[in-house]
């Protein structure tokens, strides 16, 4: 039975104008900006408009820019949503092919701005398709467009798989707006950074354009490892664990500090280029996040960085969690010694909480001990539900709720395990066979919600007592948790 819980609230979705959902939309949109997908793409739209200082390119190219990122975003939006569904978006976001796409796009990008090489499109291709050159840059610049709008639906697919999905109640125009809101503040940041290389003359001293494209070059590298971390999570091939991204990063950050003092040098390097006063602070703060994280090799939760890490659950030696562990005995003395899918790799709970990760097995836990329950949406993958749990669920009032008041469901929407026949879902002409989509099926069809996070509180008669809430500050996810035991 699906619970459209927005309309149980007041119907404050329903009453919402166009303008209002448009400008919760635009919001959205700028926050993605921040998403680990998305921001690295910043210095790539730096690099790419540097050598275009043609005066007469000076606006045109940054607006053909925005403008076909607007227009791909929602062709390409609402192509997935009506034609497969608000559940196409999750499955690129998790998929293993898309990410290691992404994950090679990055390290090339990464070699270039070492100068390994030179990315051009071939003149040959240009010509063939247009004999003038400003209709090849036009095609140019369409397709860094929409490498940028590809690679970034790897992060943003939850956020705007939450506005597609009001197309599945047969709303037209809603999600239309929704996407042009999303896609014009989105478009909007990257037009006003495809104008900046334009106030590359006045560099600070000690840089030039080959030494930025070089830390650019160190901080792609970077970036590059959260894509391959997306696939080896939600595959669970346990490749790149906690341990292994930190000490990369680690190596990365310390030879981007020797760079920046002129300790290492490529062979396009000026020999005798002298650093600044800014260079000089740009490797001090590259040594001190180096020592920022490097406790995160034993444990340490490094909460500033989780939406970035692989989660604490893939770190073979993590003190905290044994420390949480101790203090979790007495609570959980009476809980079940062995629930469904506990021994799949990763599949851990985070601050020594302990629950389930099936609804049903939960639900029918919940009647015998009169307890409401916690439904966490969440992922392998999800950035947002790291930030959540170590930044949120870790404050002691909140920590102790949780512990004591609820029962955790933890419900992973991009696990690709392979259910046993007597756990398929048969949803009208389909068999829904894999535990991530038999989750997102129950968050889409029943809480008529594809956003993950997304935390729902129930009782045992599977009504819902606290209005569901996603990725929210301290305060509203305590108000929503004491709600839901009042």
């Amino acid at each position: 039975e699906r619970t459209d819980y927005v309309n149980q609230s007041d119907s404050k979705e329903g009453s919402s104008t166009l303008l209002s959902f448009f400008i919760g939309a635009f919001i959205a949109g700028l926050a993605a900006i921040f998403t680990p997908c998305v921001f690295p793409m910043i210095p790539l739209t730096v690099s790419f408009f540097t050598n275009k200082n043609d005066n007469k390119e000076s606006l045109y190219g940054p607006l053909t820019y925005g403008l076909s990122i607007v227009f791909i975003f929602i062709i390409l939006g609402l192509g997935f949503s009506f034609l497969l569904g608000a559940s196409a978006l999750n499955a690129l976001a998790t998929s293993a092919t898309a990410n290691l796409v992404f994950f090679f796009i990055f390290f090339i990008f990464a070699l270039s701005f070492f100068g390994a090489f030179e990315i051009t499109l071939p003149n040959s291709f240009l010509n063939s398709i247009n004999k003038k050159a400003d209709q090849g840059g036009i095609i140019g610049i369409f397709f860094m467009a929409f490498t940028l709008v590809l690679i970034s639906f790897s992060c943003t697919a939850p956020i705007v798989g939450s506005v597609l999905i009001l197309s599945s109640d047969g709303e037209f125009l809603k999600p239309i707006i929704g996407m042009l809101g999303f896609s014009l503040s989105f478009a909007m940041v990257f037009t006003l950074t495809a104008m900046f290389p334009k106030s590359l003359d006045n560099l600070p001293k000690g840089f030039n354009l080959n030494s930025i494209k070089v830390f650019l070059g160190f901080i792609e590298l970077a970036f590059s490892l959260k894509f391959l971390s997306k696939a080896d999570l939600t595959n669970q091939w346990g490749l790149l664990n906690r341990e292994i991204y930190l000490s990369i990063w680690i190596v990365i950050f310390l030879l981007l500090g020797f760079y920046l003092l002129g300790k290492i040098k490529l062979y396009h390097d000026n020999d005798d280029d002298k650093i600044g006063v800014f260079r000089l602070f740009l490797a001090i703060a590259s040594f001190s996040f180096v020592v920022a994280i490097f406790p995160g090799m034993f444990g340490a939760p490094l909460s500033w960085l989780s939406g970035y890490l692989p989660p604490p659950s893939t770190q073979e030696f993590d003190i905290a969690e044994r420390f949480d562990q101790i203090e979790s005995q007495n609570i959980y003395k009476d809980f079940p010694s062995e629930v469904k899918f506990q021994n799949l790799k990763n599949f851990k709970m985070p601050l020594g909480l302990k629950g389930f990760y099936d609804y049903d097995e939960a639900l029918e836990y919940a009647k015998k001990v009169n307890k409401p329950l916690f439904l966490d949406f969440t992922g392998f993958a999800c950035e947002n539900c790291r930030l959540m749990e170590h930044n949120v669920w870790a404050k002691p009032h909140i920590l102790e709720i949780l512990k004591n008041d609820y029962i955790v469901v933890s419900l992973f929407v991009d696990s690709k395990y392979k259910l046993n026949q007597e756990d398929w879902l048969i949803h009208e002409d389909k068999i829904i066979k894999q535990l991530g989509l038999k989750n997102l099926h129950l968050q889409t069809e029943k809480f008529n919600n594809a956003a993950q996070p997304l935390y729902v509180v129930i009782d045992s008669e599977e009504n819902i007592i606290s209005e569901p809430i996603g990725y929210c500050g301290e305060e509203d996810f305590y108000n929503f948790l004491v709600k839901g035991v009042k």
